[in-house]
């Protein structure tokens, strides 16, 4: 009889244990590998140590809990040793929307220390052209006893990039059935990472190099922007000419080859309000679609604000319910979310109203919000009940299913910006 051969178990390094992080470290564990997540927040690796979930993502506190209970993933705040890192930290941007990339090199800084050659690195992160080699560069910098191709017959570093494509509040389920990108630096570090994601990826794993699979999830990003953009310019314009914008949408998009997205009071989250300003930056001249759709995005929530102020300087001592802060709707993320910006606004501009917020999937305010006295955390039916204006944000579940005859819509004044009351 001939022996089977046992593939070695990886032991797998994720580096950031947020949204995109976490997830693919608990999945990783599933499906047999040995992980450490790794995040500086000490009160993160506390919980997952717990077995517990910082964040509202349905189905990964209980993959955390189990891959905990198994011994399969605990966390840390320093970076171990390991066969594979998997690098998933914030990509923001500058005030002048110039990509900050002070996560990804303090992750590379913490990796370098800990190599002895062969291993893969893995860069998840939302990237602009060029992160990945920026990161190998550092890493190699710091270790130039490794290469990335036995160049002097130093030990080879492994370096790819991976980019998530997932929708928050499907994390889990996307994480397994999506197609994924995979860049190397390399050829053989494609197909190395190309390995590490068959695990538990059953989607299509298509290789490329790496400034291609950093581009191809900014053009995904981009693409949704530019729809969204042309539906809220669209929603401006008939709003100028009396018309539903929403009904327009509907009838418009019965044509076989026309599908314009919904509007709304803007765009946010970490993807596709971010991912654009990547695109501007390596090519300013040219970005031109791009940049326009950017600027008409985050025009948007300003136009919302002064909507409703509008409305409200009708009032003495008006009431203000608004519904919803995440970025999109039945998620906790408050990340770059226009909801979240416009509360703001508005306790700034009418500082004798009393607003009433209402986010179901949050415990207490954002403290830029929760330090002004004229804003509060309510429960649905109080907040609109008390309002003389309701202004609905994020079409959260809770909202969508409300009986709008219950809460006395009718009597209200009303700015629906996603359409579902109208």
């Amino acid at each position: 009889m001939t022996p089977t051969t046992e593939v070695p178990v990886p032991t797998v390094a994720v580096i950031g244990l947020g949204y995109i992080g976490l997830p693919t470290a608990a999945v990783l564990a599933m499906h047999g590998a040995d992980v450490v997540g790794v995040d500086v927040n000490a009160a993160t690796v506390d919980a997952v140590n717990r077995g517990e979930v910082p964040f509202v993502e349905p189905d990964l506190e209980i993959a955390v809990s189990g891959a905990v209970a198994q011994g399969r993933l605990r966390a840390e705040t320093k970076t171990p040793e390991a066969d594979v890192f998997i690098v998933a930290v914030p990509t923001p941007f500058t005030g002048d929307h110039a990509p900050d990339l002070g996560y990804i090199e303090a992750a590379a800084d913490g990796i370098a220390p800990r190599l002895r050659g062969g291993e893969l690195v893995v860069l998840e992160s939302t990237s602009p052209p060029g992160a990945t080699r920026h990161m190998a560069d550092r890493i190699l910098a710091a270790r130039p006893d490794l290469s990335l191709d036995g160049t002097d017959g130093r030990p080879v570093l492994h370096v790819a990039h991976c980019p998530e494509r997932v929708l928050p509040g499907r994390v889990m389920i996307e994480l397994v059935t999506n197609d994924r990108i995979v860049g190397g630096l390399t050829a053989e570090a494609a197909e190395r990472a190309k390995a590490l994601y068959a695990m538990f990826c059953q989607g299509e794993i298509m290789l490329t190099d790496a400034v291609t699979a950093e581009m191809a999830k900014l053009v995904e990003n981009s693409y949704r922007d530019v729809n969204i953009a042309f539906a809220n310019e669209l929603s401006v314009i008939a709003d100028k000419l009396g018309i539903d914008v929403w009904e327009l949408i509907e009838l418009a998009n019965h044509h076989p080859r026309v599908n314009i997205l919904q509007p709304g009071p803007g765009v946010g989250g970490h993807c596709i309000a971010v991912d654009p300003w990547f695109i501007v930056d390596a090519a300013p001249q040219d970005a031109r679609l791009i940049r326009t759709a950017r600027e008409v995005n985050d025009a948007k929530p300003a136009l919302v604000v002064d909507t409703v102020v509008e409305k409200a300087r009708r009032l003495r001592d008006p009431r203000l319910a608004v519904l919803g802060l995440a970025f999109k709707p039945d998620i906790d993320d408050l990340r770059e979310s226009p909801a979240r910006a416009i509360v703001g606004r508005l306790a700034e501009a009418l500082p004798e109203a009393r607003i009433a917020v209402v986010e179901p999937h949050i415990e207490r305010l954002p403290p830029e919000l929760a330090e002004r006295g004229n804003v509060s955390l309510e429960a649905l039916g109080t907040a609109v009940a008390a309002a003389d204006v309701v202004v609905l944000l994020v079409d959260h579940a809770q909202f969508r299913a409300a009986d709008v005859r219950e809460l006395r819509i009718a009597e209200k004044v009303l700015v629906d910006t996603r359409g579902v009351w109208r």
